[in-house]
């Protein structure tokens, strides 16, 4: 049966179900399909996911979202990276940029030649010094990248930094622009074909009956149909990350807002710090196991920068994926589909890949199974990459003032992190996946920011003269140096970009 789909059923709202519902209102536009979203009022939204990383640029693009529109709505501010504090040794700091450090030299990474000055003694300037993001991040700078990409300011990205409250707000206004329905109720009872599970369609409260052809369950932890009806299964991965619990809160502003987000490694998890215009998100990732959520309660309040904006709310969450995350008719999109924690910003990338996958993949109701593996394997992958990637910032922590990273450190990893991890320490090669989010810089600024040094470098170096590649290096810091100090705080910027864009 390959007719074409004609109704849509998103049950959810949040940031996972508005970002759906505007997604295939754009792309579907005009091929006669009804999209209807439910979501009640009464159930609340996780709501704390406040920071992006640069692929949102062109989910907001796609939909044709005005960028100074879009800040001044959701009160965003821009974001070059995230910085890491005490996840090596305490007191150490690094950030993990978006963007380069350096250029190649003579067609080798830039960082290999790095290495080979560090191990030959005399360079004392760490691989910060050679990020553009980096180094504005850290002062506080910001200005989009460069069109040339011939210029040094080419060699960075940026996301934004959001109330997602206000984002989904603002992508329903959107969507329901273009035709989706809200419909406003709970779900009560999910209806299945007998002859092959196929979701037929919803009960709310007062027996009203919503059909359609495909579902998109952005439930939440619930999977409401994804699980609760299709009992698709779910990867639990505490054995790699332990955090099961978040407690959140947002305070007061007290300083100018930096283009980053912030992470701190505390006693049992750590500490999310996102600044926004008008507030600052904060929360506390922990292990329930070796500390009380009343407590984790005081140790984020006793830390925060200014004066709380709300009671602390906590979250609990299993680490994990659902073993199928497109099932018959039914597709989880955002907490449904599985939770990875917020350490490196990817649940609303992980939201945008779904969606972008779904539309490649767009089905017919006839629901070719080829579809539905190719979107798995797609989504499985996604999430194992970024797993892998999380685990890495805890298993090659150096902290020794408590069990939990004791732990972390001691426990067994995943073998496809250490087969990487093993090509690094041999001579600081990164293994490029072929699928996967996270590049080459990503992982060389936690090797590095974590002190995972080589053994060695690329051979290929030897070809190029030291003096070459010391000249190499000087010039490339004092680019870097240059342009930062040349550059608007990143407030200055923003407050003139959305006012400008506004008058226009």
């Amino acid at each position: 049966m390959n007719a074409s789909i004609r109704k849509i059923v998103i049950v959810g709202g949040g940031t996972a179900g508005w970002m759906t519902a505007a997604g295939l209102s754009a792309m579907l536009n005009g091929l006669g399909v009804d999209i209807t979203l439910i979501e009640s009022a009464e159930i609340g939204t996780v709501g704390v996911g406040e920071a992006t990383v640069p692929h949102i640029r062109h989910y907001n693009a796609r939909l044709g979202l005005d960028e100074a529109d879009f800040m001044k709505r959701t009160q965003a501010t821009y974001k070059l990276g995230i910085e890491f504090r005490d996840w090596g040794r305490p007191g150490e700091t690094y950030i993990h940029p978006f963007g380069a450090y350096g250029q190649p030299i003579g067609g080798v990474a830039f960082h290999q030649h790095w290495l080979r000055a560090r191990m030959a003694g005399g360079l004392a300037e760490p691989i910060e010094a050679y990020s553009l993001p980096v180094m504005a991040a850290f002062a506080g700078k910001f200005v989009p990248p460069a069109a040339d990409p011939r210029s040094l300011g080419s060699t960075y990205n940026y996301a934004y930094q959001f109330d997602a409250a206000l984002y989904a707000l603002y992508l329903r206004e959107y969507a329901e622009a273009r035709g989706v329905v809200r419909t406003e109720g709970k779900v009560v009872s999910v209806q299945q074909r007998g002859e092959d599970g196929f979701v037929t369609d919803v009960t709310l409260e007062g027996d009203r009956a919503i059909e359609g052809d495909l579902f998109i369950d952005c439930s939440g932890f619930r999977g409401l149909l994804i699980e609760g009806a299709l009992k698709a299964g779910y990867d639990d991965w505490t054995p790699w990350l332990p955090c099961d619990r978040a407690v959140a809160v947002p305070c007061e502003s007290v300083e100018p807002a930096k283009p980053l987000t912030r992470a701190s490694a505390d006693a049992f998890g750590w500490r999310w710090r996102i600044p926004l215009q008008h507030r600052v998100g904060n929360g506390y990732v922990y292990c329930s196991s070796f500390i009380a959520d009343d407590a984790a309660a005081d140790v984020l309040l006793a830390k925060l920068d200014g004066k709380p904006q709300a009671d602390p709310r906590v979250l609990r969450f299993v680490t994990g994926r659902r073993k199928r995350q497109w099932s018959k008719n039914v597709v989880a999109i955002g907490l449904s589909s599985g939770f990875l924690e917020p350490l490196e910003s990817t649940s609303i990338h992980l939201i945008q890949v779904a969606i972008t996958t779904l539309l490649e993949l767009f089905p017919h109701r006839g629901f070719d199974p080829a579809d539905q593996d190719e979107y798995n394997r797609v989504m499985d992958l996604e999430f194992e990459r970024i797993r892998d990637f999380l685990v890495l910032h805890y298993y090659a922590n150096q902290r020794d003032n408590s069990d939990f990273w004791r732990d972390r450190r001691d426990k067994p990893i995943p073998d496809s992190l250490a087969e990487k991890m093993a090509l690094w320490r041999e001579r600081g090669v990164v293994a490029a996946y072929k699928d996967g989010f996270f590049k080459e810089p990503s992982w060389v600024a936690v090797y590095l920011g974590q002190n995972i040094m080589p053994g060695g470098y690329d051979p290929l170096v030897e070809a190029i003269d030291p003096a070459r590649s010391a000249q190499a290096l000087a010039e490339a810091k004092a680019a870097v140096s240059r342009t930062v100090q040349a550059m608007p705080a990143h407030e200055d910027f923003l407050r003139a970009f959305i006012a400008g864009r506004t008058r226009a």
